[in-house]
């Protein structure tokens, strides 16, 4: 039985192709051509359809004859025929003919010009009527080879489906399905993309006797990773694996990038690591992949182990390999590091920096501010032969739009069209974004309808631009039609567009369309990022639903995300808010194991909070775990915020450890706190910190005194 993919199709090819053999093969009497084999090729046809079916067997017959002609291939035909005259049964009639009174071959010869004509190219009946020839010859071989031309034939007008099934029906005429007609299809499936029905037709297949080789599992395994789909590509790896398949360098290049883009590097190490104990050897390539995809993620130090490792396997790095480097560095920040590192490869005499090399080591710069050593870089890039590419100037174009200097981002555009080098839509998008994140967005639409004229497509980070513009705006109305425009244009919503529209709503404290979206984000196998529940539990807060917020806290582990300072100070918040103080105090204390440090605005809620309650000895914990500088700023703020709501017999607690602990003090801190006592009748608190201030030994600290 079929299975139920290819089901469909192959009802209505079953009983084709029976009906097919019968009206043309089984009932069909071959002309016979051997008295006319002698007659000159000149002699007057005759103008019936006979006639010229004969003519046209003589032609390819005599041809296939030519003594130059090689045996063992099809002859390369040119017919004094008009294709346009010949009926689909004639030529059918004129393939079965050839089979039986001359070859196989020979009627491939034929059948090989006729499908150069689209009218017969996709004549399906043609190819059943052939291939049943062959086998009639047992010529199994171009048999198959002929089911998989057919195949790749129909597969570019739509009908991949119903030509694979016409190939799997071939086996009640007489043709085993082989593995190799198997990896051809399975081929054929991932070029077009419809490895799904592909994966239909190999269970039926196996079913059928055929036995996959490591070719079919690479096939489907290749497939999947050029849909992207995670998921499928882990079943065929482990499916490879039992079966102890290794998989060839280019496999293993497209499984690791496929795996480090969709930020699973962890996978791709696996993955790596148990090829290489089934006997894989590793490249350089295969190599500089996985350094790439650790850079990508900013592991650094582990992206160096592995260089130390390729090395001590006998690799050298080449200059792709270091130009990765480079660019991990700098995208962590390290750009002098990264600078060293390039400087390494200019005074190497084996590699050179290439224009890759010096764009990443641009885009460092750019990314730091440091214009000017950018620019520098690209006027040494060109002293040395090099041409910058689009790449090189849209980096430069999104540095100069980062700091606001439009004008120099104009400028680099006008460049690129003198040396012929056509901004394309990461140029555009730089300077869109750029112009949206001052508030210039009519000049960004003005930009994206110009690069519209100049036959530029908007890809997704165009519209997630502008729906972040939107979103900035709070018009949720002007977002939504940017989804839509995206979604029309064949982009889905990736978990970033979402996070969009979630933040939004959150803002606007409309949680039901926030989980609307949160929703629709599971839906379509999008995984929430740390911004994305971050927002959920802001929202939730701001509505003072702190049950929901702490629900969606616990469920970041679900999805592997890990809160940040941010995501800790909005429940903290939230739950200062709603007086739970203890909660948020643990809460707290949990943040601060893990090595995140509170902002201030969380340091400042919690302490302010406690106050509130008169609770001064839980305030005082919530400041002792911090370094000193974070615990000066905080108690300089608390302390004007406590004299601001007339609470100054609390402020003069915190004001005393402050003196204790400040060197100089602050003089906004001293004014708040003097103004406060005086407003309300606390003369003695006065006196007593005045009398403290004189003491200290700092000449400002006097000077501040004197002033008040």
């Amino acid at each position: 039985m079929l299975s139920p993919r290819i089901n469909g199709v192959f009802k209505r090819s079953s009983s084709s192709i029976s009906s097919i053999l019968s009206s043309h093969l089984f009932t069909f009497r071959p002309i016979s051509l051997q008295t006319h084999l002698n007659y000159p090729p000149s002699s007057s046809p005759s103008r019936s359809p006979q006639s010229l079916v004969k003519k046209i067997c003589l032609q390819v017959i005599q041809s296939y004859h030519q003594p130059t002609h090689l045996r063992f291939s099809p002859p390369k035909l040119n017919l004094d025929i008009d294709a346009e005259s010949l009926s689909n049964d004639q030529v059918i009639t004129i393939v079965a003919s050839l089979a039986d009174e001359a070859s196989s071959m020979v009627a491939l010869g034929f059948l090989d010009w006729a499908i150069g004509y689209s009218r017969f190219r996709y004549f399906m009946r043609l190819y059943i009527v052939a291939a049943s020839c062959l086998i009639s010859n047992e010529n199994f071989e171009k048999a198959h080879e002929l089911m998989v031309h057919m195949v790749r034939n129909f597969a570019e007008i739509g009908r991949f489906n119903e030509a694979v099934s016409m190939v799997i029906e071939m086996h009640n005429q007489g043709l085993i399905p082989s593995t190799r007609t198997l990896n051809c299809i399975l081929k054929i499936a991932c070029e077009i993309y419809s490895v799904e029905y592909a994966e239909s037709v190999f269970d039926e297949m196996s079913k059928r006797g055929v036995r996959p080789d490591c070719f079919s599992y690479v096939n489907m395994t290749v497939g999947y990773c050029r849909m992207r789909n995670i998921t499928k590509v882990d079943k065929w790896l482990g499916r490879m694996i039992e079966r102890k398949f290794v998989v060839d360098n280019a496999t293993c290049t497209l499984v690791i990038r496929m795996f480090c883009s969709m930020g699973n590097v962890n996978r791709a190490f696996w993955f790596f690591h148990r090829m290489m104990e089934m006997g894989f050897t590793p490249n350089l390539i295969n190599y500089t992949c996985l350094v790439d995809g650790l850079c990508k993620k900013g592991n650094i130090k582990q992206a160096f182990e592995l260089l130390e490792e390729m090395v001590r396997r006998g690799w050298k790095p080449n200059v792709y390999t270091h130009t990765t480097l480079i660019d991990g560095l700098c995208k962590k920040g390290w750009t002098e590091k990264a600078f060293r590192l390039f400087l390494k490869l200019v005074r190497s005499d084996n590699y050179k920096p290439n224009e890759c090399t010096y764009t990443a080591m641009i885009n460092g710069y750019c990314k730091e501010g440091k214009l000017n050593r950018a620019e520098m870089l690209l006027g040494r890039m060109r002293e040395q032969g090099l041409v910058p590419n689009v790449d090189t100037y849209t980096t430069l174009i999104d540095g100069y739009c980062k700091a606001g200097n439009f004008e120099r981002a104009y400028s680099y555009m006008d460049i690129m069209r003198k040396e012929e080098l056509a901004p394309n839509i990461y140029t555009y998008n730089a300077i869109m974004s750029g112009l949206c994140k001052k508030g210039r967005f009519e000049e960004a639409w003005e930009l994206l309808e110009e690069g519209t004229e100049l036959g530029l497509q908007a890809d997704r980070v165009t519209y997630t631009i502008l729906m972040s513009a939107s979103a900035k705006r709070n018009d949720a109305k002007e977002a939504s039609a940017w989804l839509c425009k995206m979604t029309k244009a064949g982009f889905k919503p990736d978990i970033y567009t979402c996070n969009i529209l979630i933040a939004l709503f959150c803002r606007q404290k409309s949680m039901a369309d926030s989980e609307w979206w949160f929703a629709e984000a599971i839906k379509l196998g999008l995984v929430p990022t740390k911004e994305t529940y971050t927002s959920m539990i802001c929202g939730y807060c701001g509505v003072g639903n702190i049950n929901s917020a702490i629900k969606f806290f616990h469920q970041m582990n679900d999805h592997h995300c890990f809160p940040d300072s941010f995501t800790y100070g909005a429940l903290i918040s939230g739950l200062c808010k709603d007086g739970k103080l203890e909660e948020a105090h643990k809460l707290y204390g949990t943040m601060i194991d893990k090595g995140l440090s509170p902002c201030e605005v969380t340091r400042l809620a919690l302490c302010y909070e406690y106050c509130k309650n008169n609770d001064i000895n839980h305030a005082f914990s919530v400041l002792e775990r911090l370094e000193k500088k974070l615990w000066i700023r905080t108690v300089n703020t608390l302390v004007r915020k406590l004299c601001s709501d007339g609470r100054v017999e609390i402020a003069a607690l915190f004001f005393e450890k402050l003196l204790d602990k400040q060197q100089n003090v602050d003089r906004v801190s001293v004014a708040a706190f003097t103004t406060a006592c005086y407003e309300n009748d606390e003369y003695e608190l006065v006196s007593a910190f005045s009398e403290r201030l004189l003491l200290k030994d700092s000449p400002k600290d006097q000077k501040v005194i004197n002033e008040i």
